[in-house]
């Protein structure tokens, strides 16, 4: 090892003869048969090993998750695994008195270290599944976000299925369907965008998408003239019904036998059958969710995301990587072609736009007007005319009336935010929140004939009586997916209605007439499109106490409004002055992403500035703080109150300074982990701040 550490007796055969006191001298016993004698025996010394002739050190990521020893260390190579041991191979390494896992990232003549160095103990596999390329990725992933290899390397490479490794892979097709750009003739710059992917060049593009578009049919053209190229594709999609349409849709443009999709549900022996295929250069063409990024494609010639977004892209464990910055990262190096696409647009995209690293592709203000009608309801002057309860009726005659006529041609449907029933509940008289008497938990209901419980501690109220007026009726101030779907059953007698939301989702419906009750992100896709649909609770989306709001509330709204079929309608309750909901009307995430921009850049807040979050107990991140070597620009704000038991600070610095404060804080990480301090959470540029 380059470890300069005392190495461990282990590590030294032949150096160490016995443990333990030195036996006691005692006379020679006398006999009357015989005299006995004893001979003094020596551990013989275990035989060097002999080594590799050729690169004779191997440099190894072992798998310590501690930040101080994140760094490659030297071992030497025996000659029964001169040939096998090659970089990207797994092998099982002395360290620290332990046998642990790690990778050989490359192979050397010599090392810099003085002493002996140990062997490496066994070759666990000859296959290479850490590609170079993957090995520089993980690299610059950990330093951008401040965290270890070793973590990021668990999220880059699957788990081994020996019995799969065994297997050859499927050869590869030798055939390149070409791309029909047709699909892409309604937005400006679509089709310009396929003709230089098609080329072999690297156009960098952020994609608006149009109400009604069949998006996954317009990413499998995007990858068709990338791989008309010769050139591999990397498709991202947020969850598993999203990859399902791109799977099929790649299926259908590219045939069988082309492409893969890596998804963490499709188990341990098919997603390392897939990802070696990826590996041995069998399929260039992947799609799949935030695991996916990291994919080691072969001649990478394009990189896409869909729905950039979505929260999902977020990884929850350490380093907490967003699968939009990997794939940018992995673009810079590789000199990839980037698409950014989505019925919404990210301000991170913005960003991208505004600096000119990216174009952008939208669709015209013609073909919008064409495929959809969107109309608020609920609070306009003209709303209260017609029907003075307007403001205060959750689904007023407007939106009633809409679906009433639209569900006479095909499916409709309705987006509510909330999962359950009713989740909260108060006084139907003085509008007291309703709390259990044990533990002053909020009280829900799970259905239409159960007494109230807590949702804290279960505990069931079957007689409850407000406290501050004694009246018994409660009134539900948020209702679930259940509960709407169980007032429009009543609505609408023998009307279909489906309802699609938490382990409940559908992935599609027919074209039948029906109802689709579902919350965000669980919205079936309607065969031919859905002829309305009607946002609910929209006040709900945007009380929401996050830097990204109204930015999420407007991505949701229009991710539900874009399932719409061309011609159909789309109703919207709520507030119609709020600038989401006029953005939502006009459909025009462009402008509002600009909006958003402009005010985050007067605040100082991302993408105008990189944050991080350091979270822990009071005296672990005053520690912290305090040993931070702040960067140039550098504010502290905080730390503050964050839970029951921690706090957090803030650390933000101008956008120009950003890899210096992933620096500064990977310092921090080594440091504090050397000295075995308490442990504290560090989250560069986290997704939500709240």
């Amino acid at each position: 090892m380059t470890d300069h550490q005392p190495e461990q007796p282990e590590l030294l055969p032949g150096l160490v003869a016995s443990s333990g006191p030195a036996p006691k001298k005692t006379a020679p016993k006398k006999t009357a048969l015989k005299r006995t004698t004893t001979r003094k025996t020596t551990a013989k010394p275990k035989p060097e090993p002999e080594l590799a002739e050729t690169d004779p050190v191997a440099r190894v990521l072992v798998d310590v998750p501690l930040a101080h020893l994140d760094r490659p260390f030297d071992y030497a190579v025996p000659a029964t695994m001169a040939e096998s041991a090659q970089p990207g191979t797994r092998v099982k390494v002395r360290f620290a008195g332990q046998d642990v896992d790690g990778f050989v990232v490359e192979r050397a003549a010599a090392s810099d270290h003085q002493g002996r160095l140990a062997p490496l103990r066994r070759l666990v596999s000859a296959e290479p599944v850490l590609s170079p390329e993957i090995a520089a990725l993980t690299a610059e992933v950990a330093r951008r976000y401040a965290g270890t290899r070793s973590d990021v390397l668990r999220l880059a490479v699957p788990a081994r299925h020996a019995t799969t490794e065994k297997k050859p892979s499927p050869e590869s097709p030798t055939d390149r369907p070409a791309h029909d750009p047709e699909t892409w003739r309604h937005h400006r710059h679509g089709p310009d965008f396929l003709a230089a992917l098609a080329a072999g060049k690297a156009p960098r593009a952020v994609w608006c998408a149009a109400p009604a578009d069949d998006w996954p049919t317009m990413l499998a053209q995007a990858a068709a003239a990338t791989y008309e190229s010769g050139r591999g594709v990397l498709l991202c999609a947020p969850d598993g019904k999203d990859v399902a349409r791109l799977d099929a849709a790649l299926t259908k443009t590219l045939g069988e036998g082309h492409h893969v999709a890596l998804t963490a549900d499709s188990g341990p022996a098919a997603r390392y059958r897939d990802f070696l295929a990826v590996r041995r250069g069998a399929r260039k063409v992947v799609v799949g969710t935030r695991a996916a990024a990291f994919a080691p494609v072969p001649d990478l010639g394009l990189v896409a995301i869909w729905d950039d977004g979505d929260d999902l892209y977020a990884e929850p464990r350490a380093p907490y990587p967003h699968t939009r910055e990997v794939l940018l990262l992995r673009a810079e190096r590789d000199a990839t072609a980037v698409l950014l696409g989505g019925f919404a647009r990210t301000v991170e995209a913005e960003y991208l736009l505004a600096t000119g690293w990216a174009r952008a592709i939208e669709a015209d203000r013609a073909t919008i007007r064409e495929r959809v009608r969107v109309q608020v309801t609920g609070a306009s002057d003209r709303d209260l005319e017609r029907d003075p309860f307007a403001r205060a009726s959750r689904l007023p005659k407007q939106a009633h009336d809409v679906i009433r006529e639209a569900v006479t041609t095909g499916p409709v449907l309705v987006q509510t935010p909330r999962t359950g029933y009713a989740a909260t509940l108060a006084c139907e008289r003085c509008r007291t929140p309703a709390r259990c008497r044990e533990c002053q938990g909020p009280l829900r209901l799970t259905g239409p004939s159960t007494p109230p419980e807590c949702r804290w501690c279960g505990h069931v109220e079957p007689a409850w009586a407000c406290p501050t007026c004694g009246h018994r009726g409660l009134r539900a101030p948020v209702v679930g997916d259940s509960r709407t779907a169980e007032e429009l059953g009543r609505a609408f007698p023998g009307m279909r209605v489906r309802a699609s939301s938490g382990d409940r989702v559908l992935a599609e419906v027919d074209a039948k007439p029906q109802i689709v009750v579902a919350t965000p992100g669980a919205e079936p896709v309607a065969a031919g499109g859905y002829a309305a649909v009607v946002l609910l609770d929209t006040w709900l989306a945007l009380a929401r106490t996050d830097l990204r709001t109204d930015e999420e509330a407007l991505r949701r709204w229009l991710g539900a409004a874009g399932l719409v079929r061309a011609g159909g309608q789309v109703v919207v309750v709520g507030e119609p002055t709020h600038p989401a909901i006029q953005a939502l009307v006009r459909w025009d995430p462009a402008g509002f992403a600009r909006r958003e921009m402009a005010e985050r850049q007067s605040a100082h807040l991302p993408p105008a500035s990189r944050l991080a979050t350091v979270t822990g107990t009071a005296a672990a991140v005053e520690e912290a703080l305090a040993a931070f070597v702040r960067p140039p620009g550098a504010e502290v704000l905080g730390p503050a109150p964050h839970g029951d038991e921690e706090v957090r600070a803030v650390v933000r610095v101008p956008r120009a300074h950003g890899a210096a404060l992933s620096a500064a804080l990977g310092d921090l990480q080594r440091t504090r982990s050397s000295r075995k301090l308490t442990a504290v959470r560090i989250q560069v540029d986290p997704a939500a701040l709240n």
